[in-house]
């Protein structure tokens, strides 16, 4: 491995898991190319194309190698790569994490094999046959309420422990004692999936954030993230208090990337585009999420035009029991 070093001392800080913007049918390559633009102009640290948020089962063999290769071209080394190249098919999941190297990706997002639900040395064999496969760094990817299969502690440490480039892992089951326990066992960097629990995350010892939220306001995400690095318990929970209310009050209408799609559609940075199975939200929750995009400063107050990021103070903030699901 030659692109980072062995704990991932690289992987860390605000990273967006960028959504994929369609128009008729096909990928918006011009729409893309100005979203990139806009999270490294925003201060974001790592972009991650061709993840959940990126639709990337929607997305064919042939769209997913172009949307990465497409982020990496036009990012152009202002910012680094992290690009999702998971599968529930181990071949499959081989193959685009090699092709991402060969891309110039900087690191390899890999989540857990979905719907097939592996015993934990499926698990472990399936993420040490992608590292073996490609010289480049690998973050592991537990999402269970997605996969259907948790990622259990004892095979991140026996991977980070024999696989030298499996450097990270993106965390997403909201269980603080998994992020205390495997953080006691080895050496790893932690990332936040789940943006309204960030701040407590990296309180715990995360270094960063794979951010939804962040394709909306990528420097309120950045300042969150930096504000924790440095110890700055104060200006780091303001934000916090900020993103939670965002995240929630946003994610609660469907899954993601429904919700944020809309809101940024609102936003005039997108066309209001999905694929099936995934189709638009309802009027009534369009609306409730344009009122959050309002009250939250990031719509003109008159119009739908984007606004400069400056949410407000966040009001009492929604039980996380009335969403759907997490934002992650």
């Amino acid at each position: 491995m030659t692109r980072l070093s062995r704990i991932g001392d690289g992987l860390r800080g605000s990273m967006t898991a960028l959504v994929t913007p369609f128009r008729g049918g096909a990928v918006d390559w011009a729409r893309l190319e100005a979203l990139v633009d806009r999270q490294i102009v925003g201060g974001t640290d790592w972009l991650v194309p061709c993840g959940t948020t990126g639709e990337s089962p929607t997305l064919s063999a042939r769209e997913h190698d172009e949307v990465m290769e497409a982020v990496i071209a036009h990012s152009a080394g202002r910012c680094p790569v992290l690009a999702g190249t998971g599968s529930n098919n181990t071949t499959e999941a081989m193959r685009k994490t090699t092709h991402a190297a060969s891309a110039g990706a900087d690191a390899a997002l890999v989540v857990a094999p979905y719907y097939n639900r592996p015993t934990p040395e499926g698990l472990y064999r399936h993420f040490a046959a992608i590292a073996e496969a490609a010289d480049l760094p690998i973050v592991l990817y537990n999402v269970p309420a997605r996969t259907g299969i948790n990622i259990g502690n004892d095979v991140v440490v026996r991977l980070v422990e024999t696989c030298p480039n499996v450097v990270a892992i993106k965390h997403a089951t909201g269980s603080v004692d998994d992020i205390t326990n495997l953080l006691n066992r080895c050496e790893v960097a932690v990332l936040s999936g789940d943006d309204s629990l960030t701040w407590p995350m990296m309180a715990l010892g995360a270094v960063g954030v794979i951010s939804v939220v962040g394709n909306l306001c990528p420097s309120l995400l950045k300042s969150l993230v930096k504000e924790a690095l440095e110890g700055n318990c104060p200006a780091a929970q303001r934000c916090h208090r900020k993103v939670y209310d965002l995240a929630e009050s946003i994610g609660r209408y469907g899954p993601n990337p429904l919700p944020i799609k809309t809101a940024m559609a609102i936003c005039g940075l997108l066309e209001e585009e999905f694929r099936l199975p995934l189709c638009p939200l309802d009027a009534k929750a369009r609306t409730e999420i344009e009122q959050v995009l309002r009250r939250h400063e990031l719509i003109d107050t008159t119009s739908t035009a984007l606004t400069p990021e400056a949410p407000a103070e966040a009001p009492a903030s929604i039980p996380r029991s009335q969403r759907e699901e997490s934002i992650v």
